[in-house]
């Protein structure tokens, strides 16, 4: 023992692979994040062995702002626990949600192409009233509470309804500016950080929403040295019972997820 302890330990990066969109956990999905399902295997990150740092590997176009927030919240209380340094690697893109958890990163890196910000609340629907009459069917809904039936797409949309979903998005969005603040404080330079823009790689640099241009491996052998080994982990996915419900779960997903991937040209 004496003779293997004059040779010292490789240090080794645990590397989390955080890619998709975020959401709720309770939904079965083939893709995606959620707090419940990436838990596990972030816990297992930080606490197996002792890691010299955790990597965050993130494409994620955003989603569930709660889910972000519980993710961003475990990651950060397990890096402070362990005083642990949390390094994120940006691919593709890092936009709203995906950006949120991006940030509870003590240092974030991009590729010059990444796409990054995008620090907003959107809520998007459709209006199908005008269509139901000229088909000569008719909508029946009852309600227990004058609001139950609120942003309702089959009725006529109410003004004072979308000024309560604003105020919703607003009390969410400042939750969102509060926590990009507060994790990169006088880093940041712009006066359009908030309004839902999104940049490029270096141009994210610029504004101090990244630290620096930077990929993975070459920048974590830098950080702890050329004898770096990495540990990955990854998200199990689930399983479904039947071939019939689990390719039509895997379509609903995949026309989903396209199209909040195409909103940032992805």
């Amino acid at each position: 023992m004496a003779f293997l302890s004059v040779f010292p330990r490789r240090p080794v990066v645990s590397v989390l692979q955080l890619e998709g969109i975020i959401q709720p956990g309770g939904r079965v999905r083939t893709t995606g994040l959620s707090d419940a399902t990436l838990a596990p295997m972030i816990e297992k990150a930080f606490r197996k062995g002792k890691p010299a740092a955790v990597a965050l590997k993130i494409n994620s176009p955003g989603g569930s702002p709660v889910q972000s927030s519980l993710i961003s919240a475990r990651i950060r209380r397990l890096a402070d626990e362990r005083n642990i340094p949390v390094y994120a690697f940006v691919e593709d893109l890092a936009a709203s949600g995906g950006y949120w958890i991006a940030s509870a990163a003590d240092e974030i890196y991009v590729d010059p192409n990444s796409i990054l910000g995008s620090i907003g609340v959107i809520y998007a629907s459709f209006g199908f009233h005008e269509l139901l009459k000229r088909s000569g069917i008719e909508r029946r809904v009852h309600t227990a509470g004058t609001d139950k039936s609120l942003l309702d797409p089959f009725l006529p949309e109410n003004p004072d309804h979308v000024e309560r979903l604003k105020g919703i998005q607003e009390q969410m969005h400042a939750e969102f500016i509060d926590h990009v603040r507060t994790r990169r404080g006088e880093r940041l330079n712009g006066d359009s950080l908030f309004t839902g823009r999104f940049w490029t790689g270096r141009t994210a640099v610029e504004l101090g929403l990244a630290d620096g241009i930077g990929h993975l491996v070459p920048k974590l052998k830098e950080l702890h040295g050329r004898k770096v080994r990495f540990r990955h982990y990854n998200r199990r996915r689930q399983l479904l019972g039947s071939v019939g419900i689990r390719f039509a779960d895997s379509l609903l997903d995949a026309l989903e997820d396209r199209f909040i991937w195409a909103r940032f040209g992805q």
